[in-house]
């Protein structure tokens, strides 16, 4: 094992590194000269892990950076990075010694350009309206009073005041307003939250459920306006079942959620208008509707009692009506007294001549047959359930005599199954009493491996190679300034220590040694 050990050549002045030392060095050389950095580039190969941060390439037509934005920074960028985009991105350089690369730790990150924003806002447009987001199909109409509205922006700003003031004049309603950031990183999750969230209601609950929906916000720049243009926002909008509004900005800003939403207001003013009709308008179209209502209903009701007038004329009189009736009446009453007599003289002529037929001998003779006859089904009763007790006992007796083997089977079956368990509980019995030893043999090895490892590693070994430790003052010094320095020295050699007497350190001109002992 010592041979291992040994130098394959003369030592160098060149001073040795180990990966990790020099891995250091190159690290700190790069982020020493590199601190705070902005990079151009166009984003490629974006990866999200279950982690939450964010992988990408930053690159150009000649060379390629990895980038790493961490997961609590990547929730604060302006912008989420696609492949393709081209963005400046702020940031330190630093090394990943893991993988022997550079790589820039991402702080911030944006659009390189206006014409950046409005290429990936066009892709990102393109891409939505394949999938069917944007169709007019998918659109449905307003509620024409809804009771309850929701609206989904800032509620700080005068947008908020300007949609209730202008609700207030036209139909008051009840409203629920749900607060959102309105610009910057948090705009686009909580407004997407805020539209899923007024669609999770339930309806009756404590908590009414909104009938139209208003997401609204000022005026701004396409980068104000950005959280508005994100695809999570979109889809929010397109899968909300309740009917949406959108006044995001002015009536010349457009942004995508404008597409997918069932009506686009040009101003958040324009959409109160839009959600909700002119009260006063209103009853006032209701009282002439009940005029014209009014005035139909005496017109109607006239006509029709001119009309029953004339008919009335045409009608005969109600003493011819009646006057044939009553006579057809009395003379069916003269003739019903006469006829129940006739009735009656009838029926007792054809009941006498059977009643002459009908003796007690015949009922008695009609008693005697019934009676033979249901004794002769008692003594078929009785032989049927004879034959079939007989097949019920045989069929018993065949199942008696089948059981038996089966019962011996069975006992035979359980026997062998005893035998071959308790066979296997031996051989297992047998393996646990041999483990213990097995296994304290096989550590008992592996120590006595570790201990001639440690002795083969062990700064002895290099003492019997030709080297020595230098204590001084019981440290160990390493360099010759060190050594001069202290008051006396102590050499460990392979054989025993020399121990050098107490001396004055060096200041200028070399000194004798001082006499020595050998330990």
């Amino acid at each position: 094992m010592s041979d291992l050990f040994e130098d394959p050549a003369p030592a160098r002045n060149t001073p040795e590194y180990t990966v990790s030392e020099l891995s250091g060095a190159v690290k700190r050389v790069i982020e020493g000269e590199f601190g705070l950095v902005r990079v151009r580039g166009e984003i490629g190969r974006v990866s999200r892990p279950a982690s939450g941060h964010l992988y990408f390439d930053l690159k150009d037509d000649r060379a390629v950076i990895a980038a790493i934005c961490w997961k609590g920074q990547a929730g604060r960028l302006s912008v989420r990075p696609e492949e393709g985009m081209e963005v400046v991105a702020t940031g330190r350089m630093t090394t990943f010694p893991g993988q022997s690369k550079y790589q820039i730790i991402v702080e911030d990150m944006a659009p390189a350009g206006a014409g950046a924003l409005m290429a990936m806002l066009e892709k990102r447009r393109a891409a939505l309206a394949a999938e069917g987001l944007f169709d007019a199909a998918r659109k449905r109409p307003l509620p024409f009073l809804p009771r309850v509205i929701g609206v989904v922006t800032s509620p700080s700003g005068a947008v908020i005041r300007d949609i209730l003031h202008r609700l207030r004049d036209r139909f008051p309603s009840h409203v629920l307003i749900w607060p959102v950031a309105v610009q910057g990183e948090k705009c686009a999750p909580e407004v997407a939250a805020a539209i899923r969230g007024f669609n999770a209601l339930p309806d009756g609950g404590p908590i009414p459920r909104p009938d139209l929906l208003i997401v609204a916000r000022g005026g701004g720049s396409l980068e104000d306006l950005w959280g508005f243009n994100e695809e999570i926002v979109v889809r929010a909008a397109a899968e909300s079942r309740i009917p949406l509004i959108s006044a995001v900005g002015h009536e010349t800003d457009t942004t995508l959620i404008d597409h997918a939403a069932d009506r686009r207001a040009p101003t958040p003013t324009a959409a109160a208008e839009m959600a909700v009709p002119v009260r006063l308008d209103l009853l006032a179209g209701l009282d002439g509707q009940g005029a014209r209502l009014s005035r139909c209903a005496a017109e109607t009701i006239r006509r029709r009692d001119q009309r029953l007038r004339d008919l009335s004329r045409a009608l005969p009189r109600l003493d011819s009506l009646v006057a044939g009736p009553s006579q057809r009446f009395d003379l069916w009453s003269a003739r019903l007294s006469g006829a129940l007599g006739q009735s009656v003289a009838a029926r007792r002529a054809r009941l006498e001549p059977l009643g002459a037929h009908l003796r007690p001998r015949l009922l008695a003779d009609l008693v005697a047959r019934q009676k033979d006859r249901l004794a002769d089904r008692g003594r078929g009763l009785e032989t049927c359930l004879g034959r079939r007790s007989e097949r019920a006992r045989d069929r018993f007796e065949a199942l008696s005599g089948r059981l038996a083997p089966a019962f011996a089977r069975l006992v035979a079956e359980s026997e062998r199954t005893n035998r071959r368990d308790a066979a296997a509980l031996g051989a297992l019995a047998a393996r646990l009493e041999a483990a213990p030893e097995a296994r304290l043999l096989r550590l008992a090895d592996r120590l006595e491996a570790l201990d001639r490892l440690r002795q083969t590693l062990g700064y002895r070994e290099t003492l019997r190679r030709g080297y020595a430790v230098v204590r001084a003052d019981g440290e160990v010094v390493t360099t010759k300034t060190a050594a001069e320095r202290a008051a006396s020295l102590e050499i460990e050699f392979q054989d025993g220590r020399l121990t050098l007497g107490a001396r004055k350190p060096r200041k200028g001109k070399a000194e004798p040694p001082a006499q020595g002992s050998l330990l």
